[in-house]
Protein backbone atom coordinates (compact mmCIF):
# COMPACT_ATOMS: atom_id res chain seq x y z
CA UNK A 1 0.00 0.00 0.00
CA UNK A 2 1.19 3.19 -0.70
CA UNK A 3 0.95 6.01 1.49
CA UNK A 4 0.49 9.74 0.02
CA UNK A 5 1.98 12.56 2.20
CA UNK A 6 -0.62 14.23 4.52
CA UNK A 7 -1.71 17.52 4.18
CA UNK A 8 -0.45 19.93 6.88
CA UNK A 9 -1.94 22.39 8.95
CA UNK A 10 -1.56 25.85 8.67
CA UNK A 11 -1.11 27.38 12.02
CA UNK A 12 0.56 24.82 14.48
CA UNK A 13 0.68 26.70 17.72
CA UNK A 14 2.60 23.66 19.91
CA UNK A 15 5.70 21.56 19.25
CA UNK A 16 6.00 17.91 18.81
CA UNK A 17 7.36 15.72 21.33
CA UNK A 18 8.09 12.04 20.72
CA UNK A 19 5.23 9.24 21.98
CA UNK A 20 5.66 6.77 24.01
CA UNK A 21 9.13 4.05 23.02
CA UNK A 22 7.28 0.57 21.28
CA UNK A 23 8.27 -2.63 22.70
CA UNK A 24 11.48 -3.64 20.87
CA UNK A 25 12.46 -0.50 19.62
CA UNK A 26 15.94 1.09 20.76
CA UNK A 27 13.78 3.88 23.10
CA UNK A 28 12.54 0.96 24.73
CA UNK A 29 14.71 1.82 27.92
CA UNK A 30 13.56 5.47 28.15
CA UNK A 31 12.45 6.96 31.62
CA UNK A 32 8.72 6.78 31.10
CA UNK A 33 8.79 2.87 30.47
CA UNK A 34 9.20 2.56 34.41
CA UNK A 35 5.97 4.78 34.97
CA UNK A 36 2.96 3.08 35.39
CA UNK A 37 0.11 5.58 35.07
CA UNK A 38 -3.70 4.85 37.17
CA UNK A 39 -7.22 5.01 34.71
CA UNK A 40 -10.53 4.03 36.36
CA UNK A 41 -13.01 2.30 34.51
CA UNK A 42 -16.63 4.73 34.42
CA UNK A 43 -19.47 4.06 32.35
CA UNK A 44 -18.03 1.45 29.62
CA UNK A 45 -15.07 4.17 29.32
CA UNK A 46 -11.65 4.70 31.18
CA UNK A 47 -10.50 7.93 32.87
CA UNK A 48 -7.32 9.19 33.49
CA UNK A 49 -8.17 11.49 36.51
CA UNK A 50 -4.47 12.71 38.19
CA UNK A 51 -3.43 15.71 36.16
CA UNK A 52 0.44 14.92 35.68
CA UNK A 53 -0.72 11.29 34.12
CA UNK A 54 -2.71 13.25 32.07
CA UNK A 55 -0.40 15.91 30.70
CA UNK A 56 2.05 12.31 29.97
CA UNK A 57 -0.19 10.41 28.44
CA UNK A 58 -2.09 12.89 26.12
CA UNK A 59 1.19 14.87 25.39
CA UNK A 60 3.30 11.43 24.30
CA UNK A 61 1.44 10.06 21.54
CA UNK A 62 -2.28 12.35 21.70
CA UNK A 63 -4.55 9.39 23.20
CA UNK A 64 -7.40 10.36 24.85
CA UNK A 65 -9.58 13.87 24.84
CA UNK A 66 -10.14 16.34 27.38
CA UNK A 67 -14.01 15.59 28.65
CA UNK A 68 -14.46 19.39 29.14
CA UNK A 69 -12.32 20.26 25.79
CA UNK A 70 -12.63 19.52 21.72
CA UNK A 71 -9.17 17.68 22.23
CA UNK A 72 -6.32 18.68 24.29
CA UNK A 73 -7.24 18.64 28.10
CA UNK A 74 -6.48 22.47 28.54
CA UNK A 75 -10.23 23.41 30.23
CA UNK A 76 -10.04 26.88 31.64
CA UNK A 77 -13.52 28.62 33.44
CA UNK A 78 -12.27 31.49 31.37
CA UNK A 79 -11.01 32.10 28.46
CA UNK A 80 -10.38 36.01 28.92
CA UNK A 81 -7.95 36.90 32.06
CA UNK A 82 -7.07 40.63 32.95
CA UNK A 83 -4.38 42.07 35.41
CA UNK A 84 -6.79 43.39 37.88
CA UNK A 85 -5.07 45.54 40.77
CA UNK A 86 -1.42 43.64 40.11
CA UNK A 87 -2.97 39.88 40.25
CA UNK A 88 -4.34 38.12 37.12
CA UNK A 89 -7.44 36.92 37.08
CA UNK A 90 -9.85 35.20 34.81
CA UNK A 91 -12.69 37.07 33.85
CA UNK A 92 -16.94 35.73 33.49
CA UNK A 93 -19.65 37.07 33.18
CA UNK A 94 -22.39 37.53 36.44
CA UNK A 95 -24.79 35.43 34.70
CA UNK A 96 -22.35 32.29 34.35
CA UNK A 97 -21.48 32.82 38.16
CA UNK A 98 -24.99 32.84 39.10
CA UNK A 99 -24.80 29.07 37.46
CA UNK A 100 -21.44 28.27 39.44
CA UNK A 101 -23.43 28.86 42.34
CA UNK A 102 -26.37 26.81 41.35
CA UNK A 103 -24.45 24.03 40.98
CA UNK A 104 -22.55 24.09 43.84
CA UNK A 105 -25.76 24.63 45.75
CA UNK A 106 -26.77 21.46 44.04
CA UNK A 107 -23.88 19.14 44.75
CA UNK A 108 -23.77 20.16 48.39
CA UNK A 109 -27.56 19.20 48.83
CA UNK A 110 -27.20 15.93 46.63
CA UNK A 111 -24.97 15.21 48.98
CA UNK A 112 -27.21 15.38 52.39
CA UNK A 113 -26.23 18.54 53.67
CA UNK A 114 -28.25 21.01 55.65
CA UNK A 115 -30.57 23.54 53.05
CA UNK A 116 -29.66 26.65 55.80
CA UNK A 117 -26.13 26.00 56.41
CA UNK A 118 -25.67 25.59 52.45
CA UNK A 119 -27.30 29.01 51.58
CA UNK A 120 -25.82 30.52 54.38
CA UNK A 121 -22.33 29.37 52.80
CA UNK A 122 -22.45 30.23 49.60
CA UNK A 123 -24.30 33.84 50.17
CA UNK A 124 -21.25 34.65 52.26
CA UNK A 125 -18.85 33.31 49.09
CA UNK A 126 -21.03 35.38 46.19
CA UNK A 127 -20.46 38.36 48.42
CA UNK A 128 -18.04 40.86 46.37
CA UNK A 129 -14.11 40.96 47.29
CA UNK A 130 -12.23 44.13 47.77
CA UNK A 131 -8.82 44.91 46.14
CA UNK A 132 -7.05 47.88 48.12
CA UNK A 133 -3.87 49.33 47.72
CA UNK A 134 -0.96 49.50 50.19
CA UNK A 135 2.20 50.57 49.87
CA UNK A 136 4.83 47.91 49.02
CA UNK A 137 7.82 48.96 51.09
CA UNK A 138 7.74 51.41 53.42
CA UNK A 139 11.31 53.16 52.02
CA UNK A 140 9.41 53.76 48.47
CA UNK A 141 7.36 56.62 47.61
CA UNK A 142 4.30 56.58 45.39
CA UNK A 143 4.89 52.48 45.55
CA UNK A 144 1.68 50.53 45.19
CA UNK A 145 0.85 47.38 45.89
CA UNK A 146 -2.45 44.99 45.89
CA UNK A 147 -3.35 42.64 48.88
CA UNK A 148 -6.74 40.91 48.82
CA UNK A 149 -8.93 42.11 51.86
CA UNK A 150 -12.96 41.23 53.08
CA UNK A 151 -15.16 43.85 52.73
CA UNK A 152 -16.46 43.08 56.17
CA UNK A 153 -13.94 43.23 58.58
CA UNK A 154 -13.02 41.13 61.59
CA UNK A 155 -10.38 38.96 63.23
CA UNK A 156 -9.72 36.65 60.44
CA UNK A 157 -12.40 37.91 57.84
CA UNK A 158 -15.50 37.39 56.91
CA UNK A 159 -14.27 35.68 54.03
CA UNK A 160 -11.78 33.72 55.32
CA UNK A 161 -14.59 32.08 57.55
CA UNK A 162 -17.10 31.59 54.51
CA UNK A 163 -14.20 29.56 52.76
CA UNK A 164 -13.11 27.69 55.73
CA UNK A 165 -16.51 26.30 56.07
CA UNK A 166 -16.78 25.58 52.42
CA UNK A 167 -14.15 23.17 53.27
CA UNK A 168 -15.95 21.99 56.21
CA UNK A 169 -18.89 21.33 53.76
CA UNK A 170 -16.97 19.79 51.07
CA UNK A 171 -14.87 17.66 53.60
CA UNK A 172 -17.98 16.13 55.44
CA UNK A 173 -18.10 18.36 58.65
CA UNK A 174 -20.55 21.03 59.31
CA UNK A 175 -19.12 22.43 62.26
CA UNK A 176 -15.96 21.53 64.37
CA UNK A 177 -18.57 19.20 66.79
CA UNK A 178 -21.02 18.29 64.58
CA UNK A 179 -20.10 15.81 61.83
CA UNK A 180 -22.01 15.40 58.56
CA UNK A 181 -22.25 12.77 56.68
CA UNK A 182 -21.36 13.31 53.22
CA UNK A 183 -22.49 10.25 50.58
CA UNK A 184 -20.04 10.44 47.45
CA UNK A 185 -21.28 9.04 44.77
CA UNK A 186 -19.93 7.68 41.89
CA UNK A 187 -20.26 9.44 38.56
CA UNK A 188 -23.50 8.31 36.30
CA UNK A 189 -21.56 9.52 32.68
CA UNK A 190 -18.59 10.90 31.85
CA UNK A 191 -17.71 14.30 32.53
CA UNK A 192 -19.57 16.79 35.11
CA UNK A 193 -20.47 14.67 38.11
CA UNK A 194 -20.27 15.26 41.82
CA UNK A 195 -17.26 13.00 42.20
CA UNK A 196 -15.32 15.16 39.85
CA UNK A 197 -16.39 18.56 40.45
CA UNK A 198 -15.28 20.53 43.96
CA UNK A 199 -15.43 23.81 45.02
CA UNK A 200 -11.35 23.79 45.07
CA UNK A 201 -8.90 23.73 42.97
CA UNK A 202 -5.04 23.91 42.65
CA UNK A 203 -5.04 27.43 40.48
CA UNK A 204 -2.22 30.01 42.03
CA UNK A 205 -4.26 33.03 42.02
CA UNK A 206 -5.95 32.04 45.07
CA UNK A 207 -6.79 33.62 48.51
CA UNK A 208 -8.26 31.96 51.52
CA UNK A 209 -8.09 28.24 49.14
CA UNK A 210 -10.23 29.77 47.26
CA UNK A 211 -10.23 30.59 43.70
CA UNK A 212 -10.56 34.40 42.71
CA UNK A 213 -12.65 35.52 39.60
CA UNK A 214 -12.96 38.42 37.94
CA UNK A 215 -17.44 39.14 37.86
CA UNK A 216 -18.61 41.67 34.82
CA UNK A 217 -22.15 42.73 34.88
CA UNK A 218 -23.24 43.82 31.55
CA UNK A 219 -26.27 45.06 32.67
CA UNK A 220 -24.07 47.74 34.71
CA UNK A 221 -22.81 50.86 31.99
CA UNK A 222 -21.31 52.63 34.86
CA UNK A 223 -17.95 52.35 36.31
CA UNK A 224 -18.38 49.32 39.05
CA UNK A 225 -19.47 46.62 37.08
CA UNK A 226 -16.43 44.37 38.15
CA UNK A 227 -16.14 42.57 40.76
CA UNK A 228 -13.54 40.07 42.58
CA UNK A 229 -15.81 37.42 43.87
CA UNK A 230 -14.71 33.70 44.97
CA UNK A 231 -15.49 30.67 42.22
CA UNK A 232 -17.88 28.82 44.12
CA UNK A 233 -17.19 25.54 41.78
CA UNK A 234 -14.36 24.62 40.41
CA UNK A 235 -14.86 21.37 37.25
CA UNK A 236 -11.97 19.58 37.17
CA UNK A 237 -10.68 18.35 33.71
CA UNK A 238 -9.77 15.16 32.83
CA UNK A 239 -8.49 12.66 30.19
CA UNK A 240 -11.18 9.98 28.55
CA UNK A 241 -9.15 7.29 26.92
CA UNK A 242 -11.76 4.85 24.41
CA UNK A 243 -11.46 1.31 24.77
CA UNK A 244 -8.73 0.81 21.71
CA UNK A 245 -6.25 3.40 23.62
CA UNK A 246 -6.47 1.96 26.96
CA UNK A 247 -5.97 -1.19 26.08
CA UNK A 248 -2.74 -0.62 24.07
CA UNK A 249 -1.25 1.29 26.74
CA UNK A 250 -1.97 -1.61 28.84
CA UNK A 251 -1.39 -4.45 26.68
CA UNK A 252 1.20 -3.02 24.08
CA UNK A 253 2.75 -0.36 26.28
CA UNK A 254 2.48 -1.47 29.60
CA UNK A 255 2.67 1.89 30.96
CA UNK A 256 -0.98 1.56 32.64
CA UNK A 257 -3.03 0.64 35.29
CA UNK A 258 -6.63 0.29 34.96
CA UNK A 259 -9.18 0.16 37.93
CA UNK A 260 -12.66 -1.12 37.64
CA UNK A 261 -14.28 -0.97 41.52
CA UNK A 262 -11.05 -0.02 43.30
CA UNK A 263 -9.73 -3.01 42.19
CA UNK A 264 -6.47 -3.54 39.06
CA UNK A 265 -7.65 -5.36 36.15
CA UNK A 266 -5.17 -7.97 34.78
CA UNK A 267 -4.76 -7.72 30.86
CA UNK A 268 -7.18 -10.69 29.95
CA UNK A 269 -9.91 -9.01 32.40
CA UNK A 270 -9.55 -6.09 30.86
CA UNK A 271 -9.78 -7.93 27.67
CA UNK A 272 -13.14 -10.00 28.29
CA UNK A 273 -14.25 -6.82 30.02
CA UNK A 274 -13.57 -4.82 26.79
CA UNK A 275 -15.30 -7.58 24.67
CA UNK A 276 -18.52 -7.46 26.45
CA UNK A 277 -18.89 -3.91 26.64
CA UNK A 278 -17.89 -3.27 23.03
CA UNK A 279 -19.04 -6.15 20.17
CA UNK A 280 -16.53 -5.44 17.41
CA UNK A 281 -13.87 -4.73 20.09
CA UNK A 282 -11.56 -7.67 18.61
CA UNK A 283 -11.83 -5.91 14.84
CA UNK A 284 -11.54 -2.47 16.04
CA UNK A 285 -8.40 -3.07 18.29
CA UNK A 286 -6.62 -4.98 15.84
CA UNK A 287 -6.69 -1.91 13.38
CA UNK A 288 -5.86 0.09 15.93
CA UNK A 289 -2.59 -1.74 17.03
CA UNK A 290 -1.73 -1.80 13.73
CA UNK A 291 -1.55 1.15 12.73
CA UNK A 292 -0.70 2.76 15.81
CA UNK A 293 2.78 0.51 15.73
CA UNK A 294 3.25 1.71 12.30
CA UNK A 295 3.27 5.38 13.80
CA UNK A 296 0.32 6.07 13.00
CA UNK A 297 -2.14 8.42 15.63
CA UNK A 298 -5.73 6.65 14.82
CA UNK A 299 -8.38 8.67 16.14
CA UNK A 300 -12.91 7.54 16.06
CA UNK A 301 -14.42 8.05 12.66
CA UNK A 302 -17.51 8.82 13.68
CA UNK A 303 -18.67 12.23 12.10
CA UNK A 304 -17.06 10.79 8.73
CA UNK A 305 -19.00 7.89 8.52
CA UNK A 306 -15.64 5.35 8.68
CA UNK A 307 -14.14 3.59 11.85
CA UNK A 308 -10.93 5.23 12.20
CA UNK A 309 -9.24 8.46 11.10
CA UNK A 310 -5.39 8.19 10.98
CA UNK A 311 -3.29 11.01 11.28
CA UNK A 312 0.35 11.81 11.23
CA UNK A 313 2.52 12.57 14.34
CA UNK A 314 -1.19 13.90 15.57
CA UNK A 315 -4.22 16.05 14.90
CA UNK A 316 -2.49 19.48 16.02
CA UNK A 317 0.16 19.40 13.07
CA UNK A 318 -1.41 17.29 10.09
CA UNK A 319 -5.10 17.09 9.05
CA UNK A 320 -6.39 13.25 8.95
CA UNK A 321 -5.01 11.30 5.70
CA UNK A 322 -6.88 8.60 5.68
CA UNK A 323 -10.60 7.33 6.50
CA UNK A 324 -10.68 3.71 7.36
CA UNK A 325 -13.28 1.42 7.48
CA UNK A 326 -12.84 -2.03 9.09
CA UNK A 327 -13.94 -5.39 7.39
CA UNK A 328 -13.38 -9.09 8.66
CA UNK A 329 -12.82 -12.16 6.20
CA UNK A 330 -13.24 -15.46 7.17
CA UNK A 331 -15.75 -18.61 7.32
CA UNK A 332 -17.70 -19.96 9.66
CA UNK A 333 -19.71 -17.96 12.30
CA UNK A 334 -17.75 -15.04 11.25
CA UNK A 335 -19.48 -12.25 9.34
CA UNK A 336 -18.67 -8.71 7.80
CA UNK A 337 -18.81 -5.34 9.90
CA UNK A 338 -20.16 -3.47 7.46
CA UNK A 339 -22.15 -4.84 4.48
CA UNK A 340 -21.66 -2.41 1.74
CA UNK A 341 -23.93 -1.79 -1.33
CA UNK A 342 -22.18 -0.01 -4.20
CA UNK A 343 -24.87 2.79 -3.88
CA UNK A 344 -23.53 3.44 -0.28
CA UNK A 345 -19.75 2.87 -0.94
CA UNK A 346 -19.78 5.50 -3.80
CA UNK A 347 -21.27 7.72 -1.34
CA UNK A 348 -19.02 7.23 1.40
CA UNK A 349 -15.54 7.62 -1.09
CA UNK A 350 -17.53 10.97 -2.78
CA UNK A 351 -17.82 12.27 1.38
CA UNK A 352 -14.15 11.34 1.84
CA UNK A 353 -13.04 13.10 -1.19
CA UNK A 354 -14.82 15.53 -0.20
CA UNK A 355 -12.98 16.24 3.26
CA UNK A 356 -9.67 15.74 1.58
CA UNK A 357 -9.02 12.21 2.33
CA UNK A 358 -8.51 8.83 1.33
CA UNK A 359 -10.64 5.63 1.70
CA UNK A 360 -8.90 2.87 3.11
CA UNK A 361 -10.56 -0.54 3.49
CA UNK A 362 -9.18 -2.43 6.15
CA UNK A 363 -9.24 -6.77 6.07
CA UNK A 364 -9.18 -8.34 9.22
CA UNK A 365 -7.75 -11.64 8.30
CA UNK A 366 -8.44 -14.38 10.85
CA UNK A 367 -7.85 -18.46 10.46
CA UNK A 368 -10.92 -20.43 10.21
CA UNK A 369 -10.29 -22.88 12.99
CA UNK A 370 -10.33 -19.37 15.71
CA UNK A 371 -12.99 -20.49 18.10
CA UNK A 372 -14.41 -18.41 20.33
CA UNK A 373 -12.34 -19.74 24.01
CA UNK A 374 -9.42 -18.77 21.52
CA UNK A 375 -10.97 -15.03 21.40
CA UNK A 376 -10.92 -15.17 25.44
CA UNK A 377 -7.66 -14.44 25.13
CA UNK A 378 -5.54 -11.47 23.68
CA UNK A 379 -3.07 -13.89 22.64
CA UNK A 380 -5.38 -14.40 19.74
CA UNK A 381 -3.86 -11.09 18.12
CA UNK A 382 -0.98 -12.89 16.88
CA UNK A 383 -3.34 -15.09 14.32
CA UNK A 384 -4.83 -12.21 12.16
CA UNK A 385 -3.58 -10.21 10.09
CA UNK A 386 -4.39 -6.80 8.13
CA UNK A 387 -4.46 -5.89 4.68
CA UNK A 388 -5.04 -2.69 3.25
CA UNK A 389 -6.82 -1.36 0.36
CA UNK A 390 -7.41 2.20 -0.83
CA UNK A 391 -10.23 2.99 -2.45
CA UNK A 392 -10.37 5.64 -5.09
CA UNK A 393 -13.16 7.56 -7.81
CA UNK A 394 -12.61 7.17 -11.41
CA UNK A 395 -13.16 10.17 -13.01
CA UNK A 396 -13.44 9.44 -17.08
CA UNK A 397 -11.78 13.41 -18.00
CA UNK A 398 -9.37 13.28 -15.72
CA UNK A 399 -7.96 9.58 -17.50
CA UNK A 400 -8.84 11.48 -20.77
CA UNK A 401 -5.99 14.50 -20.00
CA UNK A 402 -3.49 12.26 -18.82
CA UNK A 403 -3.75 10.37 -22.00
CA UNK A 404 -3.36 13.41 -24.34
CA UNK A 405 -0.43 14.28 -22.34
Amino acid sequence: MMFTAPQRRSRVYEEYEAPFPLPGSQEESSPHRDTVYQGELVNNTVLIRHPAHILDIYGKGYFGKGILSRARPDHSISNQWEVFCGRSLPVISQSKYEQLVSLARRALLAQGLDKDVVDETLLRLSQPVEMEDEQEEAGQEGGEGCDVQSSVGSEEGELDSACAQKKRLWSGTENDSHPVEVKAKRPRRSGCTEENLSPLNSDPEQWGGCELLLVVDDTQQQEGNRQVKVNPFTITEYLQLTLEEAFFLVYALGCLSVFCDQQAQSVVQLWRRFRSIQSNFLWSYTAYHYYRSKGWVPKPGLKYGSDLMLYRKGPPFYHASYSVVLQSVGCGAFTTLRSFSWRSLAALNRITANVSKELLLSYIIHPDDLSESDLDSPLCLNKLTVQDIIMSRWISSREREQEDI
